[in-house]
């Protein structure tokens, strides 16, 4: 049994320059659709042609080429970050919460590769 339970969904989030013009890339290319923009934070999304898995830009000005950064959906970001801390894993600073949007946390594996764990906090969570 895992320690915590994961949604079915998965983003992967990149650092890119230019978050539109990345949307208007991956949909002429790879047919992906845009989501939304959250220019207020920084942010757009993507559905890929894989159910379940989505693709996040966050804009950067020196953006880091190959650093993708899975984000695992969970219910309770709180309890879920607390079991895996009480379990010995690392995490990255405190809690990230966009109000009305989004609550993060980044996290490390063994190898220190990132993760992040991510609750929807829109009305249609």
């Amino acid at each position: 049994m895992s320690l915590v339970s994961l949604k079915n969904t998965i983003t992967i989030s990149m650092s890119v320059k230019d978050r539109h013009a990345s949307a208007d890339w991956y949909e002429r290319i790879l047919g992906f659709k845009t989501l939304y923009h959250a220019d207020e934070a920084g942010w757009s999304e993507m559905q890929t042609n894989t159910e379940g898995v989505t693709l996040g830009f966050g804009e950067q000005i020196a953006p880091a080429p190959g650093n993708c950064v899975p984000v695992f959906g969970v219910d309770d970001l709180d309890a879920a970050r607390a079991k895996m801390e009480q379990a010995g894993v690392k995490f990255d600073g405190e809690t990230d919460v966009v109000e009305g949007m989004v609550k993060t946390a980044t996290f490390y594996d063994p190898d220190g590769n990132a993760h992040m764990l991510a609750e929807d906090l829109t009305e249609g969570a």
